[in-house]
């Protein structure tokens, strides 16, 4: 009868029920066909119990303290937990202790992100929207491009794991995949396109306006009715492809032109409204982390995620800008986010 390394669950059991009924614990060894001692440590154990945990006393914060980990805190908005205590001098306090002293004063935010604005910049900002601000938005036409990856933007892949389970694989590309770009324009509560920009194609000022002869002008513009071309204003950034000498006369050439073609301010793509449909399509073709093998499957998705855009969400865009135009001048050409 050799000792074993383990009892089994069912081995337990029967100690457990074989000591009720009143028998030893070498009577208990016979009857399993294990050895004493087996059954002897099992039994001691389990009188003893589980030994209590035995808590650490911690670094005691005094009031002068955390008044300086608050300055602190302020001062360093993307500084860690342990950067912040060590340049208040604060020593000996554990990670666990510094978060929850942080947590009562400040969240954990990414950094924002946004365009460099310079006083130049801030000038022409508010010049803009003095120029608009009587304008009829619902005649406007914004347009913009976005580009559209097999993976996602970077941070997107996160979410709930119930415990036991395991995290869902995601493909780990060596070249990236590439990219779908695509152009699109909204108008009172109508989505324009979205149309895809042939792959490897670079936009210059030629491709840009083939590209919209071949989609905006002949699959969307020239149904549209001679009342309607003459009212309408068309928008769009000042990428270079855009805002180029050959651009602009030739979309001068298609009749926009002048009033028609709206001047836009630098370094403000938080003016342009259908920067939130972009965001809109993004968070539905990228949810739950989710992946694409091919470009023609990745603007598949972009296609029926615009098709999910209804009327009502791209008036309430469109009809955003007189309270942006009205931020803007609020904060004397700053930033208003999106």
């Amino acid at each position: 009868m050799g000792q074993k390394k383990d009892l089994t669950g069912s081995e337990k059991s029967k100690i457990v029920r074989y000591l009720a009924e009143g028998c030893s614990s070498l009577k208990i060894a016979k009857r399993l066909k294990r050895d004493h001692r087996t059954i002897k440590r099992f039994i001691q154990n389990s009188q003893q119990g589980r030994k209590k945990r035995v808590e650490k006393p911690r670094r005691k914060i005094t009031a002068h303290e955390l008044r300086k980990v608050k300055r602190a805190a302020a001062k360093m908005p993307l500084a860690t937990s342990l950067a912040i205590f060590q340049s208040c001098n604060i020593t000996g306090v554990p990670k666990s202790t510094r978060c929850a002293i942080l947590r009562d004063m400040a969240k954990v935010r990414k950094a924002e992100r946004r365009p460099p604005l310079n006083k130049t910049h801030k000038l022409k900002r508010q010049d803009w929207a003095k120029k608009y601000l009587k304008t009829d938005f619902s005649k406007v036409l914004w347009t913009d491009e976005m580009r559209v990856s097999l993976d996602g933007p970077d941070g997107w892949a996160r979410g709930w794991i119930g415990k036991g389970q395991r995290a869902p694989v995601r493909l780990r590309r060596q070249q990236g995949g590439g990219g779908v770009l695509v152009w699109a324009g909204i108008i009172k509560d109508e989505l324009v396109g979205p149309f895809r920009v042939e792959d490897g194609v670079k936009l210059n000022s030629q491709s840009y306006c083939q590209f919209l002869e071949d989609t905006f002008f002949k699959q969307w513009y020239r149904k549209k009715s001679a009342s309607f071309k003459k009212n309408m204003i068309f928008m769009q950034d000042n990428a270079p492809s855009h805002a180029s000498k050959y651009s602009t006369a030739w979309l001068a050439r298609k009749g926009i032109k002048e009033e028609k073609l709206m001047t836009w301010p630098p370094c403000s793509p938080d003016l342009n409204p259908i920067e939130n449909l972009w965001s809109i399509i993004k968070c539905e073709i990228y949810k739950e982390g989710k992946q694409y093998t091919s470009l023609n499957s990745v603007w598949e998705a972009v296609v029926a995620a615009a098709r999910n855009v209804d009327g009502e969400q791209i008036k309430t865009l469109t009809e955003s800008m007189d309270g942006r135009l009205l931020s803007v001048l609020a904060k004397k050409g700053g930033y208003i986010g999106r």
